[in-house]
Formats: C-alpha cells, structure tokens, sequence
C-alpha cells in the first residue's frame, strides 16, 4: 500500500509543472485518457478491491446516527409502503442477468445475513459507527446470476432531489461482491428507520458515505453506466463527485 501511495503522490508531484516529466505528461491526450477513466485515478493506483473495513465493538456504536442525504421520499408508492410495513415491497434485480427477478422483503429476511459493526464516513466531514444487518450482496447476486457481460451494479433508488432527478449509485463486479457490501435491513438491531432509508439500503463500509445508497428499489446489472442519467455512475459522480470513493 506505502508503494501505491507514492506511485499516486509521484504522478500528482509530475504533473505539478515544474518538472520536465510534468509539462510532458500535461501535453500528453493518452494520459489525460487514463486519467478520466471510469475508476478513477483512486482505483487504477489504489485498486478496487479494497480490504475489510475495521470492525468495532458494540461499546463503539454512536449514540447518534445522523441523516444527511436527499429528503426521505413521499411518493405515493412509498407511502403505501409504509402503511403496509413493506410487505408489499419487492427488490427488483434486472438486466444482465440470466435470472432477472422480484425478490419479497420477507424473502430478503430469510436469506443468509451478516452483522458489521463499522464507521460510516460522510464526504461532508463527519463520522457515525453502526451495527449494520442484511444480506450480503454477493448472495444476491449468485440467485440472479450475472452475464458474462456484466461489469457494474447500478442501484437504482426511491428518492429524488427537488428537480425531481432520482439517486442512483453503481459498484463494479469486484466491489459489489466485497465480503462486507451488504444490503442492510436493520440498523443497530433494528430495522432500518425511514429516514436511514428502509426497507433496504446499500452499506459499502469501504467507502465513502453517499455510495451507501438509501431505498434501493432496484438493482440492474449492466455493461456500462455511461447512458444512465449523467453517465458517471452516480447522483453525486454527476456533479464531480470521485465515482470510487475508497477510504
């Protein structure tokens, strides 16, 4: 890792444009190329497939949990969600997949499930620990079955801004299947509250905040994001956020 981080703290010194090697690699489209590339400098240099989030202790949890996101969605959909305490709910899993389907809460329940306790990091500068329980996504994933032309998770959710414009996020194949990407459903030993976004969230510990999608209705697997919305993979990515948010 030491050796990644000063490959990465290198090419950022190069490019500073005191050096020769800087005005070089300035004047040079194919590094701009890479630069630019889906992943991101972060994940060409630091790599995607992240190690374990730190576990911590039930004496670690906070006793606060802010909420810091879009507003908690009040379409009638989800309002008949609520008022039926989700037993309508169905996550949808779609696209390239050899068997796309609707998958019950009470299913999702039912499933395999993983308890972390780990920190969330919001891109906004603060910090909050949970215990986190839900299905790890990856067991989801083998029920439906990705094509081999499959490369990205995208999460399509509930809410949406002021514009009306929908959150979205995506993962690759290889973070999506990191042992602690879950879909969670209960926050501290208990379901996930509205405003966290129930019934079902995405908890990516190994990365920032806001890849950590609320109110996930559906999951489609794709060959490329580049036709969804702003085409960067994300609500955020869309205004210049890091697509690969590692921490």
């Amino acid at each position: 890792m030491k050796r990644r981080l000063f490959i990465a703290s290198s090419i950022a010194a190069a490019l500073g444009g005191c050096a020769p090697i800087g005005t070089a690699l300035n004047d040079n489209p194919g590094f701009h190329h890479f630069l630019g590339l889906e992943g991101s400098l972060d994940a060409a240099l630091l790599g995607n497939t992240a190690g374990l989030a730190r576990q911590y202790s039930l004496a670690d949890i906070s006793k606060h949990f802010p909420v810091d996101s879009l507003p908690t969605p009040t379409s009638t959909r989800y309002e008949a969600f609520l008022e039926n305490g989700f037993r309508s709910y169905t996550l949808a899993v779609a696209g390239a997949v050899e068997r796309p389907m609707q998958i019950s809460l009470a299913r999702l329940e039912r499933m395999r499930q993983q308890t972390q306790i780990t920190r969330h990091d919001c891109v906004e500068g603060w910090s909050a620990i949970g215990a986190w329980t839900g299905v790890p996504l990856r067991e989801v994933l083998r029920l439906a079955g990705p094509r081999r032309d499959a490369r990205y998770v995208v999460f399509r959710c509930m809410d949406r801004d002021d514009q009306g414009t929908p959150y979205y996020e995506s993962l690759d194949m290889a973070q999506a299947y990191h042992p602690q990407t879950i879909l969670a459903l209960q926050l501290n030993g208990r379901p996930i509250q509205p405003d966290h976004g129930a019934p079902v969230r995405l908890r990516v510990p190994t990365q920032l905040g806001y890849k950590s999608a609320k109110w996930v209705a559906e999951i489609q697997i794709v060959g490329s994001f580049e036709h969804l919305y702003g085409g960067k993979g994300g609500y955020w990515e869309d205004q210049g956020y890091e697509w690969y948010a590692g921490i």
